[in-house]
């Protein structure tokens, strides 16, 4: 029992999956902000083009 509870305290075997959740947690926190940057642009030319199919004038930026 003593060997047991030894091998759970110097065990490090889910290490490497904290890791990929920290890496996953950053990648996901990039993209958000990327998107929220991008995002007016993208919205704003999405907008353009809906105007032109509709006939009327485009939004100046």
């Amino acid at each position: 029992m003593l060997k047991h509870f030894k091998k759970l305290w110097t065990g490090e075997e889910g290490q490497g999956m904290a890791e990929y959740g920290l890496i996953l947690a950053l990648v996901a926190v990039v993209v958000i902000v990327a998107l929220k940057a991008l995002g007016q642009g993208i919205n704003s030319k999405f907008n353009d083009v809906t105007n032109g199919l509709n006939g009327t004038t485009p939004s100046t930026p």
